[in-house]
Parts: C-alpha cells; structure tokens; sequence
C-alpha cells in the first residue's frame, strides 16, 4: 500500500478569519486547510459548503420537458383512478428510493388499493424491469409503473410492457442507453451536463425530485410536507457512493438533520429507522452512521435472504412493535452478512495467492461455493488491497449442457479511477446481463466464457495504462499528534473536521498521518449481534501514545486481530470518529507502517498543480510553471511532461478540460466530408488541421487514411500540406468496413483514455508518476 501526503499549503489570514465566522469554532487552522486543499478558496464557495441555508437547490423541473411528461402522466393516473405500481431495486438506494415514491405517491394514491410496489428478488432476478414481474403487474390490472433507481436500460421489458397495455416512467441514475427508451418519461441526471448540480443524484434523489415536482404541481393535494422524505433521501445517498457535491450534498445535509433525533429536535424519527439505529448504536447524524450503520443492514437483507420488500414497510410504516421485529429480522440478516463476508474473503484471499498480480490488471476469479449476495462487498475489499479493479464470480453446479449452459453471476468493483462499466461493456458479446455505473457493475456470463472475458478485459486496460501497474494508495491529507488528538478527549479535534461533513465521493472523510507512534493495551474480540451471540467478525482496541502528550488517545481496527500491530515505534494512516455506544472519541485504523519502512511521497516530489476542468483558470502564469493544455491518451505522454518538468525544474500543471467528445461515427464521417470537400476544391489540408478538426491522435489519423484509401480517396503529402483525391480505383467495401471499424475502435480507446485522465484523482497520476 503507497502512502501519498497532501502536503499544507500557505492558507490566507482572510479565509483562515471567514471558517471561523461560518463555523463560530475557537480555533478552524486544519478544518481551514482542508477545505483549501479540496478548492473552497472564495468566500462564496465557503458559505454554501459550510451552511446549507446559502446554497440554492435546483428546481425538480431543470429536468426539462422529462419531468413535466412524468407529472403529467400521473396526473392523468390520478385522476382516472389507474393502479400505479412503483419497480424498485433491493439495495439501499432502491430500497429508499422505493420507500420515497411510496410515501409520496401515496399523498396522491391510495396505497395497497391503487398504488403498490414491487423489488426484484437478489439471488433470483436481476437488477431492473422483468418480463414475470410485468405478466403479474398486469394481470393484477395495473396501468403505470413507475421505476427509481432501475430501469434506463430495459427496453425489451419497456416494449413488452406496453403491449400489455402498462406506460413506464423511468427514474434513474444508471448508464443511459443508446436511444431514448419508449416510455411516457425518463428521468435520469446522466441527461444533464457533468456539471449540472443535479448530476450526480442518486436513486432516491432522483425519486424525492420527482414527488417535489408533483408536490410544486398540485400543491394542495399533499397532507405532509415533501421534506419529510429527505431522512430516507440521506440514507440511500450515502449508502450509494454517489459523489456529495451540488443538489446532493445539500439534500445529504438536509437528510442527517432529520434522522438525528435528541430531546430537543421537534422531529418524531420513523420507527424503524429510530431502532434501526438503537441497535447498530448510533445517533444519525453523521454520515458513518449510515454508511457503516443503517446501508449495510439494508443491504443485507437481499444478499442473505433475496427479498428485501419488507425494507420498504421497516422504513415507513408507523406500527412500532411490527417495525421492531422487521428490525431484528434486519439485524440478523446483517449478523449473518459478516460471517459470511468474512468466509468468501478468506476463500477469495487462497485463490489470489496463486495469481500473479505483476502480470494481472484485472482480478476475475471464480468458485460455484460463493454466495452471489456478499460477492460485490468482497471484490470492493480486495479492490482496495490490491489497487486492481477486481470481478467476483459465483458459477452454477452441475454438468453444462448446449441446450443448457452453465451461468456465472457476480459484482465487479472498480478502483483507481478505472472506468470499470466501459471496460466490462467492451466485452458485451461476451456477457448475458450486464449493468451499473463506472465504480461497480453487476453481471452475469456463461462459464465457458470465463477464460475469454478474463484474457480480454485483461489486455485492454493494460493497453489503456500503456504498461503502468496500478498499485493500491492512501492519500492523507493532514498530519496530527496524539496531543492534536487528545485535546478535550478528541472533541475539538472532531468538531473541526465535522465541517466537511456529510463525507463521501469527491469529499472524503480526512485521513490522519500519526508519525512515530505506538500502540498500548490492544486486544481483540469477536463482534456480538444483539442476542449477544458471537460473529465472526474481529476488532481490535487499543490506546495510541507518542512523544507529544502523555495522554493515551482510543482506537479500534476493524476485522484485525492485536497482533498485526507493529511493535515498537511506527506511523499510521486514521480517521478520528465518536463511538455513541461508548459516549468518546476514537480513531478508526486505516492502516500502519513501522516507521523504518514508511516511504511516503508528496505530490511536491513531482510539482505536479491540478487544474483540470477549471472554468475560473484565470492564473498568474510565471516562468517557474509548465502547463499541459491538451489532454493525454497514454501514460508514455505524461512521463515526457513529468520528465520535462523535472529537467526544467519548472512545476507542471495539468489544465486540460473535460469536452464533450463527438461519437466515433460522427468522426469518422467529418474525415469523408472534409476528404470530399478538399477534393472538389483541389486544396491542400495540413495534418495539423485534420488532427485539431477531428480532435484525434496521430496515429488514429494514419489510420482514417488507410480507410479512406477503401472509399476510392488517395492521400498523397506535397511540401506545404496534405492533397486528397478521389480517383475511385482502391474502393472496396469489405476492406473499408475492416479500415474503418479499426479508425472507429482506436477512437473509443481514444476517448476512453481522455475520460481517464481527466477524471481520474490527480493522487493516482501522482504515485504512478513516481514510477515511471
């Protein structure tokens, strides 16, 4: 594991002086250099980050024409009296998002009479619309069926449903298709520019808009305000990784208030999450409480037991002692979740001893034992152990036969910044299902096709990292002391940093250096679920000591045992928490080093600024800065920058922009337009032109060339340019259609590339810098 340190920056005394007005906090130093680090530089940016109050949320009708389709739709469900039924997902975004419409819709439709809901059942079915499902929906006689958090892709199901006499409306926040699927409406963030604020809306959010759109339609219908829905908007939010920034952290902050629930809050929790919470002893407001507390009970249920419908009634209904026994039920089926989590880790851990990870990119791994429920928490772990994006496999028993081949479901998370969706999709031929987004995927594929997907997907992203081993990193962003710690049992400590809060993607929860530490009083146990039976699940707790204070500070390490902490003197990366079962303050492990084998880099080692997709570059440009404006296909182009720069002493700034690029197809047409129109001009072109035209490499250029040659069009280089001639004698089209697809592929790979390293974290170029 490489450790990178965000090295402090020089903060203004002015910002230093405005955190401490916005937070009304005695002293703001780290908070103030976090949030500096993270791009909060006006004061603007400040007061919308840090008060919910100064940021103004987007309207739910910025989805355009989509939105006014879908109220208009149930408008005329409502009052015609159809039967809606709401097609959930059984995760935690689906589950909420489920709830969501629910409660909601419920506001405008009789609930069990006109308005029902259905979630797909995990180890049976898919994620997504299917055709059984539908066959009951409408011999039940329902008209309308509303999806969240699924759906965009299912245009078989979409078409059958409708010639079942059911319109569908789609909200989503999946990977569009390629056409517009035929429903009443679609609405999905991913139609929006990257930009947008409503970009990266989860599932529930994406549903919470849509009932805010039918509130703000029939204002007077509604008997319970919309902000009522936003403790389950918080929860699917956090507990799906979606990045926290624009419309979804203001409903992210907006959604803790409510689910935090002391004497004094004037808001009655929802009864089962209230004992969702009592028994995962946490208090509500912070985000950990829902990414390690109420997600994975969620989640669990449908891993362990496939149906997870009664979520949706544990998180609405009203009935305490019925919300009770649907809350243990929950618990146990999360009790179970970790025994098992713990079983196929250990089963997948044997089989990667026999890999050899220098000459594998992309972990894929298979047994018939794994249970398919837990397979996508697992390959996330060994994801992040190992720095490779990694696809779990569970393949059916017994003998395969043509008429019946043998089936492997799984999950597949990402890691690095690897756009693991596109990756997967490449090999679609290979695949019999296949969905999610660029972090995580789930699919399935006949076992035959096993050693083919695995050699394929393999070869392609080693040729989209040009050779480069990616390998796993921590980023730190601060360095502490155990006295840093320690000052008023950890609270102030705590309290500062709770100014970033709620933490996710794009804003993660601040990891703390401790240097030249050691540990004291560790021991470890076994997890008990609340019958106090054991799991088998480890922590250890210890005390943390160095030179700075005398005063030994909590921590814990989750699924360690005592002994894999180093003796003696070391350093360690940590999250500072609140342990509300133990009412203190505490450390989470994230990971340690004995001092002597610490080798942290900074991205100072490589004077590397980022400044990619920056609509305010407006910089002082001086001698002492290299600026790389167009944006790199292969990590070859960005060791001659680093190289360039290190020769010339000068720090390197990466600048270039996120464009929207044009379909390979479009491309490749501009090249036969513009080869026809120099033609019948007789002028020259430059290949300079053609490439900033085009907006391709070099080399995919030649490669146009080639299959223009088969179009009938000879491309010969005179002394000040490029003469392009159509003289027809080359045409062929079986050679074209071979010419052109290799122009159409190398484009993609092109564009894929582009997408990479204009999003990917600059600490990922950082550290792969390092060695090249």
């Amino acid at each position: 594991m490489q450790w990178i340190l965000t090295e402090p920056e020089l903060i203004p005394d002015w910002f230093i002086e405005a955190v401490q007005n916005y937070t009304k906090l005695p002293k703001v130093d780290f908070a103030a250099q976090l949030l500096w680090q993270r791009g909060i530089k006006t004061e603007i940016e400040l007061a919308k980050f840090v008060q919910h109050q100064n940021y103004q949320p987007a309207s739910p009708f910025e989805f355009g024409e989509e939105m006014n389709l879908a109220v208009e739709r149930l408008k005329k469900a409502a009052i015609s009296g159809e039967k809606v039924a709401i097609w959930g997902d059984f995760d935690a975004d689906g589950i909420t998002s489920t709830a969501v419409l629910w409660d909601g819709l419920g506001e405008f439709f009789i609930q069990r009479k006109q308005l029902t809901y259905y979630i797909p059942n995990r180890l049976r079915e898919s994620h997504g619309l299917n055709i059984t499902g539908i066959d009951n929906l409408a011999a039940q006689g329902y008209k309308l069926i509303v999806t969240c958090d699924t759906g965009s892709t299912n245009i078989d199901e979409i078409i059958y449903a409708q010639k079942l006499g059911i319109d569908v409306i789609v909200t989503d926040h999946h990977t569009l298709p390629v056409e517009r699927p035929p429903v009443s409406a679609i609405i999905n963030p991913r139609y929006l520019s990257e930009t947008h604020p409503l970009f990266h809306l989860s599932g529930v959010a994406v549903a919470y808009k849509l009932v805010e759109g039918l509130y703000k339609t029939l204002p007077d219908v509604p008997q319970k305000p919309v902000a009522d829905l936003l403790d389950l908007v918080a929860i699917g939010l956090i507990a799906d990784l979606v990045q926290l920034s624009g419309d979804c952290r203001y409903l992210a902050k907006l959604g803790l208030q409510r689910l935090y629930n002391d004497s004094k809050s004037p808001i009655k929790r929802r009864p089962g999450v209230g004992i969702l919470l009592e028994l995962c002893q946490k208090s509500g407001d912070r985000p950990t409480d829902i990414s390690f507390g109420l997600g994975p009970r969620i989640n669990a249920v449908s891993r362990i037991q496939g149906d997870a419908s009664f979520c949706v009634e544990l998180l609405t209904s009203k009935d305490i002692q019925h919300c009770q026994r649907l809350a243990q039920e929950t618990e146990l089926a999360n009790t179970r979740r970790k025994s098992l989590q713990k079983d196929v880790q250990n089963q997948v851990l044997q089989k990667l001893a026999q890999l050899d990870l220098s000459t594998t990119s992309v972990i894929v791994l298979e047994d018939p034992q794994w249970a398919v429920g837990v397979l996508g928490l697992v390959a996330g772990q060994i994801a992040q152990e190992t720095g490779k994006p990694t696809i779990l496999l569970s393949t059916e028993t017994g003998e395969s036969t043509p008429n019946q081949p043998k089936l492997a479901r799984g999950s597949a998370r990402s890691i690095n910044g690897v756009d693991l969706y596109k990756l997967v999709k490449e090999q679609e031929h290979l695949l019999h299902r296949f969905g999610g987004h660029p972090f995580a995927a789930g699919l399935s594929l006949f076992t035959e096709n096993i050693p083919l997907f695995t050699d394929a997907i393999n070869q392609k992203l080693k040729q989209y990292l040009g050779g480069v081993e990616l390998t796993p990193t921590i980023q730190a962003d601060l360095v502490v002391t155990v006295a840093d710690l320690a000052k008023n049992a950890g609270k102030d400590l705590f309290l500062e940093l709770k100014v970033l809060e709620p933490c996710g993607m794009g804003n993660p929860v601040p990891k703390l250096l401790i240097k030249n530490c050691w540990f004291e009083n560790a021991w470890h146990r076994n997890q008990e679920d609340f019958k106090k039976q054991k799991v088998q699940y480890i922590k250890t707790e210890f005390n943390i000591r160095d030179d700075s204070t005398h005063i030994a500070f909590p921590g814990i390490w989750w699924g360690h045992y005592k002994e894999e902490l180093p003796v003696g003197r070391c350093d360690c990366i940590a999250e500072i928490d609140f342990n509300s079962f133990k009412n203190h303050y505490e450390i989470r492990l994230i990971d340690v080093l004995p001092s002597d084998e610490l080798t942290t880099k900074s991205p100072k080692s490589l004077n590397i600024l980022d400044w990619r997709n920056r609509d305010d570059l407006e910089v002082d440009i001086q001698d002492d800065i290299m600026i790389v404006e167009n944006c790199p296909i292969n990590w070859e182009e960005i060791r001659l920058w680093v190289r360039k720069s290190i020769y010339q002493k000068k720090q390197l700034a990466l600048a270039w922009q996120m464009k929207e690029q044009e379909k390979p197809l479009e491309i490749w047409l501009k090249l036969v337009g513009i080869a026809k129109f120099v033609n019948r001009k007789n002028k020259l072109v430059s290949r300079l032109q053609l490439l900033d035209k085009l907006g391709v490499s070099d080399f995919s250029l030649q490669l146009g060339f080639q299959a223009l040659k088969y179009l009938g069009f000879n491309v010969k280089s005179q002394d000040s340019g490029l003469q392009i001639i159509w003289d027809g004698s080359s045409e062929d089209e079986i050679k074209l259609k071979y010419a052109s697809d290799k122009f159409l592929l190398a484009i993609e790979e092109e564009q894929f590339q582009k997408e990479y390293f204009t999003t990917v974290p600059i600490s990922i170029i950082e550290s792969i810098a390092i060695n090249l």
